[in-house]
């Protein structure tokens, strides 16, 4: 799949600048258009059909740096290859990324292709420099991306689907953003192109990933709408079944927090009366350690 082209919408596809720049006000990280996941520095390789205004839009506005130095490669390749008045279009856009741009080094590498009038050799260095900072991390979420559509494809079955996952797991925990691998979760959840079985092994995983990850991810699964009220039923019975009641009644009231059934002080006073006060908040950066997910 291409960045610019979303299943169903082969006809008349969203305007990609537009999307980029809805995500930037929303001020979360840059997807696809379907949301099955988020922009990756592979998305502006070569062969890659993605348009200059969105290139450009990523360049600014992308939160991950490495995708906004990533999109800027691709602008500067198209700059060279053109007319003068070509050129000069391209020297403005360069203006307003240098100008605007969330990331320092996407700024000074603008900066560096204008004064070097777009030259090849400056490109290449600068499309070497982002090798260099492509971690193993980085890479390990991308290859799961092409896991995931595997078993999309029926290429895997969903038990080797499952053990994928806990390796990609294993190899990322503690040097993957939280943000990344949650959103990952959230739209395999998501995909009705996924089968549900498989789906319920990652919830079965889920559950022995320590009490802040565990809560966090399920009811992130609890309280976003549309999944299929199977999976739903499936992940309620086995939070009764598999945890015990003080970790399952502060699950259950995260996911009325979230779905705002209840406010802070309602849980808060739930729990003070239950003498079990606890933090129900969001995790942020914290990932679950290696060897937490059962087997």
């Amino acid at each position: 799949m291409t960045l610019e082209t979303a299943p169903g919408t082969e006809t008349a596809p969203p305007d990609l600048a537009d999307h980029f720049l809805a995500c930037s006000k929303l001020g979360r990280y840059l997807t696809l258009f379907d949301e099955s996941r988020f922009v990756i520095t592979d998305d502006f390789a070569p062969g890659q059909a993605v348009p200059p205004a969105a290139a450009a839009m990523a360049s600014m506005f992308s939160k991950d740096p490495l995708v906004a130095h990533a999109a800027l490669v691709p602008l500067g390749f198209r700059a060279r290859s053109g007319s003068s008045r070509r050129m000069e279009r391209f020297e403005e856009l360069f203006s307003l990324i240098e100008e605007q741009a969330l990331s320092d080094e996407v700024r000074a590498g603008a900066k560096t292709l204008l004064q070097s009038g777009f030259r090849e050799a400056r490109i290449k260095e600068i499309e070497a420099e982002l090798g260099g900072k492509i971690n193993p991390a980085r890479i390990r979420y991308r290859d799961f991306l092409g896991i995931v559509k595997h078993l999309m494809d029926r290429k895997i079955d969903a038990s080797a689907f499952r053990d994928e996952f806990i390796e990609f797991t294993y190899a990322v925990a503690g040097k993957l953003d939280f943000g990344i691998y949650s959103f990952c979760l959230d739209r395999i959840f998501a995909n009705p192109h996924i089968p549900i079985r498989a789906k319920g092994y990652l919830v079965a995983e889920l559950l022995g990933y320590p009490p802040l990850i565990r809560r966090e991810l399920l009811t992130n699964l609890l309280t976003t709408p549309g999944h299929d009220p199977a999976l739903l039923g499936f992940t309620r019975e086995a939070i009764r079944l598999e945890l015990d009641e003080a970790s399952a009644t502060e699950i259950h009231l995260l996911e009325a927090l979230k779905s705002s059934r209840l406010s802070p002080g309602e849980i808060e006073g739930i729990l003070t009366s239950k003498g079990e006060l606890r933090r129900v908040g969001p995790p942020g950066r914290v990932f679950p350690e290696p060897g937490s997910a059962s087997r």
